[in-house]
């Protein structure tokens, strides 16, 4: 009997090791190696920056998913986007002259005597292009010495110039993203396109301003209003073109190697009837094609409709999200720097997007450490998980806010989940491998935080299960190939 049981033992143990074994992941020496070389390139006070950009090049990044598509867009492209379209550049005021009447009449006139260029003659004078690209973008806005805007309002004063041309030749501007993010190796972009219909309602003004207004009485008017713009066929027709211009936008977009889905967006200082109309328009969007896979709002937090309405707006999806449960929401929210408004309007923006609207990922997520709430919004973050989305180049540009000053120290610290995005690369002209590179130089990440900062954008896409699954599985693929050429360009440097 001791012998039988002595038996069973070793039998058991045998089971256990088997299963230990089995369950232990396999050694991966490439990626061993790729960990050794990086944590080379990070050590120090110095970080390696000229070999970390080697490498974030090199290095499979999933996707971007907080990505604006007309902030995408570089102005050289948009100055070519000009000729296209008829048009013409002021060289005074260096905005786009729409009026046909008026570019025939510059075109009349003897070059030396135009005061409206074509894009070709805007970049044949290199005084007018360098000055253009100044306005346009961020370019040369920390290596010149002219007179110039405080970064924020030089940031969301480009759209005002480009918008333009913004919505014309959409497709070759998505197949230009294609082609760089492919070149970077970018599998996903999932873009904010282009701003939703809309309809004013001044009776609805009135009404969602009134002072006092309980939630009960607010849920009922927006229920009303949403009962008329169901009837509305023009408003409807609006949509479906919508709809059928993000499909016709998108041909030849997608393939083996490239994905791309599209949000449409809210503007936040709209007056409350056009802000609510373009969320349903955007809802009943998402709703109608698979190509639309979540809803936005944009425009500068801190400006005064933006904070007037802020309750407001998030009140306005929360009940949305209750017609339309499925539909994702990912919003920006807090991006503000303490001295951007007054110290009470920092302390509930996350806190809003998160817990009245519902949003799946939060975008910035800047005002943390002055939210009231903020280890409560931390602790929900982690537990639900939801993500935010990181953008350092735009954060440190327009709020200033960067190094130890930016919130991502205290997201990592506590375990909320996080993405690597860029917000608009065209107009403050980088990459998304910069934005690996200055998360890398500046937090010190090991190697597994990074390459799951990558797997993390896809896994917090709005993206139907088996497109996920589609682009993972490439994913890791990309990274076994990228590995084994770090490992072997580390062996290499070691000999």
């Amino acid at each position: 009997m001791i012998r039988q049981s002595s038996r069973f033992a070793v039998m058991a143990l045998a089971l256990v090791a088997g299963s230990s074994a089995h369950a232990a992941p396999k050694s991966n020496p490439n990626e061993a190696a790729t960990a050794r070389h990086f944590a080379a390139l990070i050590a120090g006070a110095e970080p390696k920056t000229a070999e970390l950009t080697l490498f974030f090049s090199q290095m499979p990044k999933g996707g971007d998913l907080h990505h604006h598509y007309s902030g995408a867009i570089y102005a050289e492209q948009f100055i070519s986007w000009v000729d296209k379209q008829g048009y013409c550049i002021n060289k005074q005021s260096y905005r786009i002259e729409t009026d046909k009447s008026v570019v025939a009449a510059e075109r009349a006139k003897a070059a030396a005597d135009r005061a409206c260029l074509s894009g070709a003659d805007t970049v044949a004078d290199d005084g007018v292009y360098r000055e253009l690209l100044q306005r346009w973008s961020s370019k040369d806005f920390y290596n010149h010495g002219a007179l110039q805007a405080p970064p924020d309002r030089q940031f969301f004063s480009t759209f005002g110039y480009f918008n333009p041309v913004a919505d014309s030749n959409t497709n070759e501007g998505l197949l230009t993203l294609k082609q760089r993010a492919i070149e970077e190796n970018v599998s996903y972009i999932e873009t904010v396109f282009k701003l939703a219909p809309f309809t004013p309602d001044p009776a609805f003004d009135t009404l969602a301003l009134k002072p006092g207004m309980d939630d009960g009485a607010l849920d009922a008017a927006l229920r009303a209003a949403l009962a008329t713009l169901d009837k509305d066929a023009a408003f409807n027709a609006q949509i479906k073109a919508y709809v059928d211009g993000v499909q016709a936008d998108s041909a030849q977009v997608d393939d083996a190697r490239f994905t791309m889905r599209y949000q449409p967006y809210v503007l936040r200082f709209f007056s409350p009837s056009m802000v609510f109309s373009q969320m349903v328009a955007s809802f009943k969007a998402a709703r109608q094609s698979p190509l639309i896979v979540g809803v936005n709002i944009v425009g500068q937090e801190s400006a005064n409709v933006s904070m007037r309405d802020y309750a407001l707006h998030m009140k306005m999806f929360r009940f949305l999200k209750t017609v339309y449960p499925e539909v994702k929401l990912s919003l920006h929210a807090g991006e503000l720097a303490l001295g951007d408004v007054p110290p009470e309007g920092l302390r509930f923006h996350i806190d809003q997007a998160l817990n009245v609207a519902g949003a799946s990922r939060i975008g910035h997520g800047l005002d943390l450490a002055h939210e009231t709430n903020a280890p409560a919004i931390i602790k929900a973050m982690r537990e639900r998980d939801v993500p935010v989305e990181i953008n350092l180049t735009s954060n440190g540009f327009i709020s200033g806010i960067k190094e130890g000053n930016h919130p991502l120290a205290i997201y990592r610290k506590y375990k909320v989940p996080y993405v690597i995005a860029t917000d608009d690369a065209g107009v403050t002209r980088h990459t998304l491998a910069q934005e690996y590179v200055l998360f890398a130089s500046r937090y010190k990440p090991g190697y597994a935080e990074v390459k799951k900062a990558a797997y993390n954008s896809l896994r917090y896409a709005f993206l139907a299960e088996q497109d996920k699954q589609r682009l993972k599985a490439d994913l890791d693929q990309r990274f076994a190939t990228f590995e084994s050429r770090i490992a072997a360009l580390d062996a290499a440097a070691a000999r």
